[in-house]
């Protein structure tokens, strides 16, 4: 078979087990699925991916073996332990400082697998707050697509082998574990404080206001581009004094300079220069689905005084015509809501009033700013008129991005002009 037929025939694989199982895998790099498949397939005595599209056709229970085959959830608590000794004695700190005694700290566990990087985290703060004041204070989402996986982290119960191979100082096992024949489970209390739900790192919207995010040895199955929205996604998920902590083998610094090293040793990070429109503009257009784009309005600090402090309503628009961000004034005065961010704007009501595709068309030939005076609007409470200013957005080379539109309400005793 040559490698276009083989790359054919895996590609439609994928997308066979996007159908079937609802794993969409197409994110990972390829070399690594196609091992793991042919692994599976060895086991089931299978010679080519059609085949085994048949198989999985016909046995539904074999998605739960593949998953279980591709997504290895090869973790450990404390693993590379003075990366964790790090975090513990200079991050952890840093961010209980920049805290209030009153304010909640979020914690992000992002590709959790079995839960020791999580109930690492909660050992950590815990002893740096106290266990009652971690229990008041502190929030901890661990998340991971393996559903099985997510299942064994909920119960914190874990082998021998597991607990004592792993470099656990002593103290710790004893304050925090509660050995029971051969399985050692996690302080059932903390363990409950604990948010796990399943999270696909690609497709779904980050968990925001995170004042630490870990996330390791997970970037590394992914290709570039899927990274590069991943990235991002972290990027608008962090407070501005977050911290982001990969694995030993990851690093940010090619991620067009989004985060800055605090510890390249160590390999923790913190948020560098803001998102631009354009970051935004490539992220909506890796997403699969407009539920998962996120507004970020107050994400883009050139953007915020435009939009967050505006009298007027504003919003913008991409050259493809989706509505990509909205201030408040734009949410009330047209009823938006976060599930509008990313459709078309010819498909929500506000729609009446703008004619996009025209406006972007003649932005195309010239990238001049537009106005549109004494448009109508009727909604359910009134009829108001509107004057339309539209400015094109553009990138260094004069390439048009998107779309700012800003909305200034008439008097109600104007003269029609």
């Amino acid at each position: 078979m040559n490698t276009l037929q083989y790359d054919v025939e895996f590609e439609a694989l994928l997308n066979g087990v996007k159908q079937i199982c609802g794993y969409n895998l197409t994110a990972y790099k390829r070399g690594t699925l196609m091992r793991r498949f042919q692994y599976r397939m060895q086991q089931l005595g299978i010679e080519n991916y059609g085949n085994y599209l048949e198989y999985l056709q016909q046995n539904s229970q074999e998605c739960v073996e593949l998953i279980n085959t591709v997504l290895i959830n090869n973790s450990c608590f404390f693993r590379d332990y003075d990366y964790w000794e790090y975090l513990a004695s200079t991050i952890i700190p840093q961010i209980i400082a920049n805290k209030n005694s009153d304010q909640r700290i979020r914690v992000w566990s992002a590709g959790c697998a079995c839960g020791q990087e999580a109930y690492t985290l909660v050992m950590l703060l815990a002893e740096a707050l106290g266990i009652e004041q971690y229990l008041q204070r502190v929030q901890i989402f661990a998340t991971d697509i393996d559903e099985d996986a997510l299942t064994q982290a909920r119960q914190g119960s874990y082998s021998k082998n597991e607990i004592t191979g792993a470099g656990i100082p002593t103290y710790l096992v004893s304050k925090y574990f509660e050995q029971t024949k051969q399985r050692y489970v996690f302080h059932s209390k903390l363990r409950q404080s604990i948010v796990f739900s399943h999270h696909d790192l690609v497709v779904n919207a980050p968990i925001s206001k995170i004042d630490l995010l870990v996330c390791r040895n997970v970037l590394i199955y992914f290709q570039p581009e899927s990274q590069a929205t991943i990235l991002m996604r972290f990027h608008m998920a962090l407070n501005d004094d977050g911290f982001l902590f990969l694995g030993n083998a990851e690093s940010v610094t090619s991620s067009r300079q989004i985060f800055t090293p605090i510890s390249l040793k160590h390999r923790v990070f913190t948020k560098g220069k803001n998102l631009s429109l354009e970051d935004y503009v490539l992220l909506r257009r890796q997403t699969r689905g407009k539920k998962a784009v996120t507004p970020i309005t107050l994400q883009i600090p050139t953007w915020q005084a435009a939009f967050g402090t505006s009298p007027f309503a504003q919003l913008a628009i991409d050259s493809s015509n989706h509505l990509l961000v909205a201030n408040k004034q734009a949410y009330m005065l047209f009823g938006l809501t976060d599930n509008d961010i990313g459709a078309r704007l010819q498909n929500l009501k506000m729609g009446q009033v703008v004619d996009s595709w025209t406006f972007i068309r003649q932005l195309s030939l010239n990238c001049y700013p537009l106005n549109r005076k004494n448009i109508e609007w009727v909604s359910e409470q009134s009829t108001i008129y509107l004057d339309i200013h539209v400015l094109p957005i553009l990138d260094p080379s004069g390439r048009l991005l998107g779309i700012n539109l800003t909305f200034i309400k008439l008097p109600d005793n104007h003269k029609t002009r």
